[in-house]
């Protein structure tokens, strides 16, 4: 069985085995994460952590920081103009557009 997890700038696999670490931060630091991972619609502080490892780690991501920013703000306008009902439904129009 082969899961995959989309964070914010890759596709990522989960068909082979992860390693656990442990990590000490102060509980500052903590509950600034977990506001933050809450505002940015991350999961938890876990995922956070992991896509940002993955943003310092690996080569330039594969869409930009402004162009997510571009797409949330195209969403918030097709939304007040009612070009769709649902999220999926907005979806499954720009597909059919390619």
């Amino acid at each position: 069985m082969n899961f995959t997890e989309i964070f914010k700038y890759r596709l990522v696999s989960f068909d082979s085995m992860n390693t656990q670490i442990n990590l000490r931060i102060s509980d500052e630091l903590l509950d600034n994460a977990r506001e933050y991972a809450k505002k940015h619609g991350f999961g938890n502080v876990q995922d956070l952590i992991k896509e940002s490892l993955r943003e310092k780690v690996f080569e330039e991501p594969d869409i930009t920081k402004e162009e997510i920013q571009l797409v949330k703000r195209f969403i918030e306008a097709s939304k007040k103009k009612n070009l769709y009902s649902t999220e999926e439904e907005l979806f499954k129009r720009l597909r059919k557009k390619q």
